[in-house]
């Protein structure tokens, strides 16, 4: 026996969308002015970068630590 709460009926799983559903279902139809394009793939990242980029971030950490709090308002 199924235990019912009141108010609430049993509802079938929805389907999964793909895209052009979801914006379908979203927008509307589309029109003229939206177009799917396709982006070139993503530049290559450079270990260098990424680990100077860490380096800042590391840096900027620190010297938010040594801050003095801020005098409450």
């Amino acid at each position: 026996m199924s235990l019912r709460v009141w108010g609430r009926r049993n509802r079938d799983r929805l389907r999964p969308l793909d895209e052009a559903a979801a914006y379908a279902r979203c927008h509307g139809d589309r029109d003229d002015n939206v177009r799917i394009v396709t982006l070139p793939p993503r530049r290559l990242r450079y270990e260098q970068v990424l680990s100077s980029g860490e380096a800042i971030r590391k840096d900027f950490e620190e010297r938010l630590d040594t801050r003095e709090p801020e005098a409450a308002v």
